[in-house]
């Protein structure tokens, strides 16, 4: 397997290149939703896959579970410009980064610092750019932070994650002994659907959520064990390969790989009660995924899979089930768009305590919602008058949450509890 792979080559070999429909036509403005009445579905819009049904009961289209709790929301910093990933340092202070490649400070007063110095530089075209970060666990000794970005690589990109030293010198804040620990294979020339989202297991091994760079022509690799694309990988903090992972022994596997079949990860985050992890993925036309990723699973893309292609047609014949593959715990048809992801385990709002809370780019909301043996039981969108694409979603140290909103001009808000 090549290295790198061109879009050029694939449309040479005659392979036409297809644009999604998600990318030309952009955000929708934002829409008018009414709350049902409790324990009927949230969604009521029809589907796009209209034949579809799901595998087991309230796998989609849960039922309205209404928290009762008030609460508000306050703004921390405004005029962030695309903010993509937030990550809290065991002091407060807040790292936020911003696609076009810096990565701020927010302080516990609520100020915003420069951008921190010694980032490399990133492809920052559509889907591109400085995405998720993350504090080492052990960050108190070693002062180790990471982030994952597009990295130019000649006349390709590479989903990347780089792990540096936070310093401050000379009254200014940077990042020190800069060191690749992960580079996604093959190399592409498609500036959409890096995923790139990350999470440092129990172990504090570090599990790094691919995408599937949205050209049909990649969707094969997707399947196969030679490459990145569509894959959840497991690295040590120093870009060494666990010795458990699941594919080692695999011939011909990548040993970083945790699981496979995966679309573009927007979302990943560790269940506090068991140590699990779980992501939701950005569907086709209808089939956005939450799914709780287990090593050696395959997670069925593109050979299965709710939703449609964006022109209506039915996807690689339009199956939703196969055996060896694995359903999603749920999935929304029409989309959401979700993008951020936290469980909440926190004291400050007892009623939310083991909740999964979910941004939403295309609805422009958040979504709650409630878990019960591994299923959600119950939905309930918050913030759905805001009118603000939702990037990501965390838990402070205070019991209180985080989320970024994603415009020119954004947000850092912080949802606490109504006096």
């Amino acid at each position: 397997m090549t290295s790198r792979i061109t879009i050029a080559a694939l449309a040479a070999a005659g392979l036409a290149c297809a644009v999604s429909a998600r990318a030309q036509n952009g955000p929708p403005p934002p829409p008018s939703w009414t709350p049902p009445a409790a324990g009927q579905p949230v969604e009521s819009r029809p589907a796009n896959a209209k034949a579809q049904t799901p595998a087991f009961p309230q796998q989609t289209r849960a039922p309205f579970h209404p928290s009762g709790v008030a609460f508000e929301a306050q703004t921390v910093v405004d005029g962030l410009e695309h903010p993509w990933g937030l990550a809290f340092l065991p002091d407060g202070r807040m790292l936020v980064t911003e696609k076009q490649g810096r990565l701020r400070i927010v302080g516990t007063d609520g100020k915003l610092s420069v951008p921190v110095g010694g980032l490399p530089s990133v492809d920052a075209r559509q889907g591109g750019g400085l995405m998720d970060v993350g504090v080492d666990p052990d960050f108190a000794q070693n002062g180790q932070v990471y982030w994952c970005y597009s990295e130019p690589l000649g006349d390709g990109s590479s989903a990347t994650v780089a792990r540096a030293r936070l310093a401050r010198k000379g009254g200014a804040n940077r990042l020190e002994d800069l060191k690749i620990v992960f580079r996604s294979v093959p190399t592409t020339d498609s500036v959409r659907s890096f995923g790139c989202r990350i999470a440092f297991a129990r172990d504090k091994t570090l599990f790094i959520a691919m995408g599937d760079r949205d050209f049909d022509q990649f969707r094969p690799l997707v399947q196969r064990l030679d490459t990145d694309i569509g894959k959840v990988v497991r690295i040590n903090r120093d870009g060494s390969i666990p010795r458990d992972n699941p594919y080692l022994k695999t011939p011909g596997a990548r040993p970083e790989l945790w699981a496979v079949g995966v679309r573009n990860v927007l979302g990943a985050a560790i269940d506090p009660a068991t140590g699990d992890l779980w992501t939701h993925e950005n569907g086709p036309r209808g089939g956005d995924e939450l799914n709780r990723v287990q090593g050696g699973k395959n997670y069925g893309w593109p050979v299965i899979s709710y939703g449609a292609e964006y022109s209506g047609a039915a996807i690689d014949g339009g199956a939703t089930q196969k055996e060896g593959m694995e359903q999603p715990v749920y999935y929304w048809d029409p989309v959401i768009a979700p993008s951020g992801m936290a469980f909440y385990d926190g004291d400050l709002f007892p009623a939310w305590k083991g909740s999964l809370f979910i941004g939403s780019l295309r609805e422009r909301r958040l979504e709650r919602l409630e878990l019960k043996d591994g299923r959600v039981v119950g939905e309930e969108p918050l913030l759905y008058d805001g009118g603000e694409r939702i990037r990501d979603v965390r838990q402070g140290p205070d019991g209180a949450l985080y989320l970024l909103t994603d415009a020119d001009r954004s947000r850092l808000i912080r949802l606490a509890p109504k006096p």
